[in-house]
């Protein structure tokens, strides 16, 4: 795939409405949205035309038309004469000012975000570390991170899931609790489930793999295959995590789904091959969530599948082991293209998905490749406010090429945070 468009230059007096051109300026020094996009007014073309330059590079694989003919050069230059901007160019500025105020918003977001969910893993990690030692304090400390979790799901209607960055996220146990937990929630309040329910099973999700404190670490942290008695051994998680749940007084919706997590609904789990509403539905949740993060983020990072893929194959080939109701609300709160999802935009710009918001799951938000963006200012663009675009493909990283892959660094590891404040900043 080549990222380098085959291009010519022409003057900018040979623009027309249909071509295809590409801005060579710094994307804060024009007032279009994109650096590269198709004419479709003369009011673009006198715009372009005030920013000074004399020469336009246009793709004509993308043109609808050809070029003006080149006007002879004068004898004389005629005098530049400055032109008042049209309406048509000064709601083009104010839309630019818009995006830019958007994609200041968004990183703000994104950064709060990263910092609640570094707090949450740390808590985490705390309330780990002192569950045997300190076990009231232990699960009093998780009541309260369920708690705030909880507050913030419920701030609002919708709920926006960010992608978290791969140098925040780290220690695999405690994120993929921490995952499990947030992706679960979320299900859960828009399955519609009582508050009580739904901090039960966040409960619960923290907790879900305790029982493998019991189990060797070369088991647990395997990154290739098991032999047979190496899952059997493995598989004990679920009763020892029965077992320290009672111990430390989590309630029973929690310790059932400690205990049912990996029951599938045709009755090919474990530990004991239930089966449909013989599973609580909480556990039943969470056996869904728990597939999906364990698909995304494989103890060998390189067999991990992209969460279009994890997606797309629970559906496809694993859809008889869960509970239908659930899995198509996931599917449906998550989009089509769930955050970490590389993908190409119906202008052919590529790009990765780096939030969703439960209530617009089509339409969303995008880091976008534009290499005449430096990295670290990279344009955000939310689909949700920009009908003119949309996603029209799912990437994998060996599609992209190396300064794309570099420019977007997809994660290795998929890790996610919810953050209701954007979407309560959002509202009317």
């Amino acid at each position: 795939m080549s990222t380098r468009p085959l291009t010519v230059t022409i003057s900018v007096d040979q623009l027309c409405v249909g071509l295809y051109v590409h801005l060579d300026v710094g994307w804060l020094e024009h007032s279009f949205a994109r650096n590269s996009f198709r004419l479709k007014s003369n009011e673009q073309i006198a715009a372009i035309k005030q920013l000074g330059i004399k020469k336009i590079r246009v793709e004509p694989a993308k043109c609808s038309c050809r070029p003006l003919p080149p006007n002879p050069e004068p004898a004389v230059a005629a005098e530049v004469q400055e032109v008042a901007p049209s309406a048509e160019e000064i709601a083009m500025i104010d839309a630019k000012k818009a995006r830019i105020e958007k994609i200041v918003a968004e990183r703000a977001a994104i950064a709060l975000c990263e910092k609640e969910f570094l707090k949450a893993a740390g808590a985490l990690k705390n309330i780990s570390r002192n569950l045997f030692a300190r076990p009231q304090e232990a699960y009093k400390d998780a009541d309260q991170l369920v708690q705030q979790m909880l507050d913030s799901l419920l701030a609002d209607k919708s709920i926006a899931i960010h992608l978290m960055n791969d140098k925040i996220a780290g220690e695999d146990a405690y994120y993929h609790s921490l995952n499990v937990s947030v992706l679960a929630m979320m299900l859960a309040k828009e399955m519609a489930l009582p508050p009580e329910d739904i901090k039960a099973l966040g409960i619960g999700c923290l907790f879900h793999d305790i029982g493998k404190v019991e189990i060797p670490d070369r088991i647990v942290n395997k990154t290739f295959a098991l032999t047979r008695a190496e899952q059997n051994l493995l598989q004990l998680h679920c009763q020892y995590g029965q077992a320290i749940g009672a111990k430390i007084g989590l309630p029973k919706a929690a310790i059932d789904i400690v205990l049912q997590h990996h029951e599938y609904a045709d009755g090919s789990g474990y530990p004991n091959q239930l089966s449909a509403d013989k599973i609580t539905l909480l556990s039943r949740i969470v056996c869904i969530i728990n597939t999906y993060d364990n698909h995304c983020n494989r103890p060998n990072p390189a067999d991990s599948l992209s969460p279009y893929e994890a997606l797309s194959y629970m559906f496809k080939q694993q859809r008889k082991l869960f509970d239908p109701a659930p899995l198509n609300i996931f599917i449906r709160c998550m989009g089509v293209y769930p955050p970490g999802t590389l993908v190409k935009l119906s202008d052919d710009t590529l790009g990765m998905v780096i939030s969703i918001n439960s209530g617009k799951p089509l339409r969303p938000t995008i880091l976008i490749y534009d290499p005449s963006v430096p990295k670290n200012e990279a344009i955000i663009l939310d689909l949700s406010v920009e009908p003119e675009l949309e996603v029209s493909a799912s990437l994998k990283v060996s599609q992209l090429p190396p300064e794309v892959y570099e420019y977007l660094s997809p994660r290795k590891r998929m890790s996610y945070f919810f953050d209701a404040a954007k979407t309560n900043q959002a509202k009317p």
